[in-house]
């Protein structure tokens, strides 16, 4: 008798516990976390490493998104192991970095990305993500189908260390070749098991592309975005999100059917301190856009 009461009461505990627990008893998902692909501050992070993440953690933020790792100047000066200990520090985690992978491509050298593996495990990783494709990996259809084959390749190695790999697509994926494009080839040519797209909103705006199209067409391979807004002036240039042209809203409706689990804030131009407008920037996302 006495386990079956302690049973009941524990049970009892639990029931009242869901209805503590925001969303919880009703079975709705956590809030997503705001991250930060840290470019927006590559004028900033090389002097203080250190000093901007902290800004970052203080602005809100829970993960970020590094780049430019090299095996020479690791994360701007900082080991792999001294950024982990920054990141655990502040609070933060870094599931996806922007690694240059065009040697890969071009020769098929995979002492790079072993080191970025390296860096990614060491500081709690989950995407190795391609961030750009030189001019001479994309002259033409066939420079993206061997990109894709190269982008099947990569992940397999990243599968077998515990990672995913990811592709971010800038505009010059867009250009049309006859009734496809270069984006088409790489969704079309890659294991959707294997390789996903961290798909960046301003820059499918500006080419005149609609990302609910291709959230629709390729279901749940766009786990990563970039939210980044578009100046209502000079479409060029960036804005803090909220401020531009890009209906930010209307694409935040449909993050399940993309499969979006990390949401990235980048801006590339400011027209006021830059903590500030990431500030700004974060506050819209956080209050109107991620549920």
């Amino acid at each position: 008798m006495n386990s079956r009461r302690d049973f009941l009461k524990q049970a009892s505990l639990a029931a009242a516990g869901a209805f503590l627990i925001p969303g919880f008893a009703c079975g709705k998902s956590p809030k997503k976390q705001i991250g930060i692909q840290l470019y927006s501050l590559r004028n900033e992070l090389p002097k203080d490493p250190k000093g901007v993440i902290r800004k970052v953690a203080a602005a809100g933020f829970k993960e970020v998104e590094t780049y430019g790792y090299s095996i020479k100047d690791k994360f701007w000066g900082l080991t792999p192991a001294e950024f982990n200990n920054l990141l655990k520090e502040t609070g933060l985690k870094a599931p996806s970095g922007h690694y240059g992978m065009d040697k890969f491509f071009t020769d098929g050298s995979t002492e790079e990305l072993k080191s970025y593996i390296d860096a990614a495990q060491a500081t709690g990783g989950e995407y190795i993500t391609v961030p750009y494709l030189g001019d001479h990996l994309r002259k033409d259809l066939d420079g993206f189908k061997k990109v894709a084959a190269g982008l099947n390749t990569a992940a397999e190695l990243c599968k077998a260390s515990g990672l995913k790999l990811a592709y971010h697509n800038h505009d010059f994926e867009f250009k049309p070749y006859g009734d496809t494009n270069g984006y088409q080839v790489m969704l079309k040519e890659t294991d959707p098991k294997l390789v996903q797209f961290e798909i960046d909103l301003y820059w499918i705006f500006r080419s005149g592309n609609d990302p609910l199209k291709l959230f629709t067409e390729y279901p749940g391979r766009f786990p990563m975005w970039h939210v980044k807004d578009m100046d209502k002036v000079n479409p060029k240039i960036n804005t803090e999100v909220g401020s531009g042209s890009i209906n930010f809203q209307k694409v935040f409706e449909s993050t399940k059917l993309a499969g979006l689990k990390y949401p990235f804030l980048e801006q590339e131009n400011f027209s006021m301190d830059p903590f500030e407008s990431i500030q700004k920037s974060y506050n819209y996302i956080n209050t109107k856009l991620v549920r």
